[in-house]
């Protein structure tokens, strides 16, 4: 009978196979990568492990993509994306990534939902017909053929029934109800309760901020996309309410003015637009706060 350190020294081995380790001279060469992307994992293992999500389910679903990329996007130049050059790049053996290319990847968080519901709510903020002598967002009766609620929906937000979405929108706070009228309370959609549309937000918006990075990593300074932030580290806590409020208008305001410019270039605002070529484009602008774990500062330390 095998002892019990055998025994784990079998199970190690099959782990070996089954992952086998990372190119050593990887880290060497690109020594400011690993901090990087324990950055980044940081806040997502936390939204993993809050959702009671191992870690073995994160690593199956890394693999998948590691897969799917190797195999879409590193090509070597006409010829298929074979097992052997995937295995190479990714690191699994050729067992695991045939497995990999023929399962089915989850669907994932579906943010249709979310995408619906803002539609709406913008092409009420922007479309001529919705708006009164001043530009502002008019309050609409629940049915009608012409400027209601329901021919709103109909033609910003495809399949989804009008009710659905008015309860979406009473749900999150954008819009108020009062007998069949209905009024838009905010000037943009986020939801509040649903777990679900908040993870596909999660979904979205970092892959687009990963990517536009990535591209400004690999692009030259002259094809850089627009990156900015700006940050300070001992702010006073009293100066943080004011400082939310700003950031909220006066980033809405930006928003709506690039949103007014878009919208005038989009086929599917203005179908008979001429033109060429077909280019998705996204500013995101978000706000973030949390007390500073570094040193303490002099008055602080003086208090």
């Amino acid at each position: 009978m095998r002892s019990q350190a055998a025994a784990r020294a079998a199970a190690a081995r099959r782990i070996e196979n089954d992952h086998p380790r990372a190119n050593p001279g990887v880290d060497s060469g690109r020594p400011a990568l690993a901090p990087a992307v324990r950055s980044v994992l940081r806040p997502l293992v936390r939204i993993l492990l809050r959702n009671k999500v191992d870690v073995w389910t994160l690593v199956e679903w890394v693999k998948q993509i590691y897969v799917d990329i190797a195999s879409t996007e590193f090509p070597v130049a006409d010829r298929k994306p074979t097992v052997s050059r995937v295995s190479l790049l990714t690191g699994l053996t050729r067992k695991e990534v045939s497995r990999l290319w023929e399962a089915d990847e989850s669907a994932g968080v579906d943010s249709a939902r979310y995408s619906r519901a803002a539609q709406v709510v913008t092409g009420w903020i922007r479309t001529r017909g919705y708006q009164d002598a001043a530009g502002d967002p008019v309050e609409l009766p629940f049915e009608g053929a012409r400027r209601s609620f329901s021919e709103l929906v109909r033609r910003f937000g495809t399949d989804v029934t009008p009710r659905a979405l008015l309860d979406e929108l009473l749900e999150a706070g954008a819009v108020t109800r009062r007998g069949d009228r209905i009024r838009l309370s905010a000037r943009g959609y986020v939801p509040r309760t649903d777990d679900a549309e908040k993870l596909g937000i999660l979904g979205e918006d970092v892959a687009d901020l990963i990517s536009s990075v990535d591209h400004n990593i690999v692009s030259p300074p002259e094809q850089a996309f627009f990156q900015r932030k700006v940050a300070y580290d001992n702010l006073v806590s009293a100066c943080l309410p004011e400082l939310r409020t700003r950031a909220a208008r006066r980033g809405q305001t930006l928003l709506e003015a690039l949103d007014e410019f878009m919208a005038a270039n989009d086929r599917d605002t203005n179908p008979k637009l001429a033109g060429e070529g077909r280019h998705r484009a996204v500013l995101g602008i978000y706000y973030y706060e949390e007390p500073f774990a570094g040193a303490a500062s002099e008055e602080d330390a003086n208090a």
